[in-house]
């Protein structure tokens, strides 16, 4: 992925001292590059350079000869000059981080255990995080705490079907498949496409989300450094609370306000003022300034530098949970118990509108479409499903950790818990200097993934519809005015990333971690009479959880 325009292919010297001779003079230029390509891969490339030579075949059977062997007798391993040297893939989770991750050809890594967990841990985290207090305040405290539990378990129980899913084929060498592959073997090419689809439409969603929520703390950065160094003091006309520290709402219930209204008055007599506010608008101004930032970076050919950038992710979690817990710390916990019925100020504990919270989490813990690429590195194959396990566990306890700290602490009953907002930074002023900090580190970070996540999806959409990556600049540039420009809209007509979230989450759950991972378990052990009736009953009932769960996002 270094560069997409270079050959694929390296030549094959003529005998392995010439090899190791040229190995030795240029260690660096060649040492990631893969020796052999499958021809299914090379999208109708005709460039001679590019086609696979009879001796990159020849190397091919021998590395496969020796796995052979190597899987009977561990001393048969093959020799160091015959192995191909690591390539660099990215792992990709939705509204997630796109990271750059070290994987071995031969289909086994290096990896310890406590590095495989972090990894996926690092993977899963996202900006779904921002969300949870706001959608575990839809489903009622106590039912809240409940459906995340729930969730966590149903995730991981369909990821294992998803890792185990290359273990249904017999007869079938299946050790560099993904998931995708799996689908099209049992689908045919209904499940290549529209497993295809159900990705395209995750990457999107993950690009609106990303664009709107960078709409938001760049205004916020922005008016937060414009106050400081012009001395301006605002008062927000909004309900908020009196203390040390101060918590607003921006949408009371039953009052509704427009996204683009500023809703502060400025103890300023200054015009200068008056125009920056103008001209510096959440939902008019400062989603269109982003095009000038974020469209040349979408153009980049190769997205190998900002995939350096992918450890943010990590620091920015960090320190939102060091922010949730500084905030608790001095607001106290504020929680009434009301079942069934809201009180003043309270929500009921089991609320109607809990899909909303489902639609989050199926995103949150969703990792199933490169679950089998990070487990592959792991140094011990027969921890996967082990580490997988502890990888869960800690995310569910991450998410629930913030989202209980959250609603907990949110003031009641001088606001309402309804005032708590799908982003739940927006419950802190734009002069708050810890939530100032929080917006910078985020808005770094997702300026450095964005790309990354359109190179992915560049990488999906064109390779399909022309065979090559990069066909052209006018094919590459329309695609990305199309990305801005629907990240625009959305970010001045519909900026609520919560909705956004959940019918992402809801969309893509429905196919990666409801569906088609049931229906191969239950195929495969069909075709091998070992399907029981307990088993087909709940597999099909997640099937139906997961249509139920797509449709109630839109109903509810």
């Amino acid at each position: 992925m270094a560069d997409d325009t270079q050959p694929l292919m390296t030549p094959v010297v003529e005998d392995e001292s010439t090899y190791l001779e040229q190995a030795r003079d240029k260690p660096e230029s060649n040492s990631r590059k893969p020796f052999y390509v499958r021809p299914r891969n090379l999208h109708g490339n005709t460039d001679p350079q590019e086609l696979v030579t009879d001796e990159a075949s020849a190397m091919n059977s021998r590395v496969q000869y020796y796995s052979k062997l190597t899987t009977t007798h561990n001393a048969l391993v093959p020799p160091d000059h015959v192995i191909p040297a690591e390539e660099k893939i990215y792992v990709y989770s939705p509204l997630g981080s796109a990271l750059q991750f070290e994987s071995s050809i031969d289909g086994y890594g290096k990896n310890p255990s406590i590095v495989t967990i972090f990894s996926i841990w690092n993977t899963m985290m996202g900006t779904s995080i921002l969300s949870l207090p706001w959608a575990l305040k839809e489903a009622g405290f106590t039912l809240g705490i409940i459906l995340l539990v729930s969730m966590n378990v149903l995730m991981l129980y369909c990821c294992y079907r998803v890792l185990k899913s290359r273990q249904t084929i017999d007869y079938v060498n299946t050790s560099d498949w993904e998931f995708p592959d799996v689908c099209k073997y049992y689908f045919g090419s209904f499940g290549q496409w529209s497993s295809l689809l159900f990705s395209l439409i995750s990457l999107f969603g993950a690009m609106i989300v990303y664009w709107v929520l960078m709409s938001n703390f760049l205004f916020n950065t922005g008016k937060f450094i414009y106050n400081y160094v012009h001395n301006v003091t605002e008062v927000d006309h909004v309900l908020s609370t009196n203390g040390s520290v101060k918590v607003v709402c921006p949408n009371p219930p039953g009052v509704h306000h427009h996204n683009s209204t500023d809703m502060s008055f400025i103890i300023s007599n200054d015009t200068g003022v008056q125009e920056f506010r103008e001209w510096w608008n959440k939902t008019n101004t400062v989603p269109l300034y982003l095009i000038f930032l974020l469209l040349p970076l979408l153009s980049f050919k190769s997205a190998s530098f900002f995939a350096r950038f992918n450890n943010l992710g990590t620091v920015s979690v960090i320190y939102l949970i060091i922010l949730v817990t500084l905030k608790a710390g001095r607001e106290g916990f504020h929680l009434e118990f009301h079942w069934f019925e809201s009180a003043h100020n309270f929500v009921a504990e089991f609320r109607l509108s809990f899909p909303h919270l489902t639609g989050v989490l199926a995103l949150a813990f969703f990792i199933h479409n490169c679950v089998i690429t990070l487990l592959r590195n792991n140094q011990h194959q027969e921890n996967n499903v082990r580490d997988l396990s502890i990888a869960y566990l800690l995310v569910g306890l991450t998410y629930m950790y913030v989202a209980v700290m959250t609603f907990a602490a949110f003031p009641s009953p001088e606001l309402s818990k309804d005032c708590i907002e799908p982003n739940f930074l927006d419950n802190l002023p734009s002069s708050d200097v810890l939530a100032f900090i929080s917006r910078v580190f985020l808005l770094f970070q997702m300026t450095t993934v964005y790309p990354l996540l359109g190179y992915l999806l560049r990488v999906q959409l064109l390779s399909q519809l022309f065979g090559n990556v990069y066909p052209s600049f006018f094919h590459v540039f329309i695609l990305n005015i199309v990305i801005v420009l629907t990240g625009v809209f959305v970010a001045r007509f519909y900026p609520n990333i919560g909705a956004i979230i959940r019918y992402s989450g809801a969309t893509c759950g429905l196919a990666f971690v409801f569906v088609y991972p049931s229906l191969i378990h239950m195929i495969s052990r069909h075709r091998k009479g070992q399907l029981s009736w307990p088993s087909a009953i709940f597999h099909s009932f997640l099937i139906v959880l997961g249509v139920v769960n797509l449709i109630a996002q839109f109903l509810i």
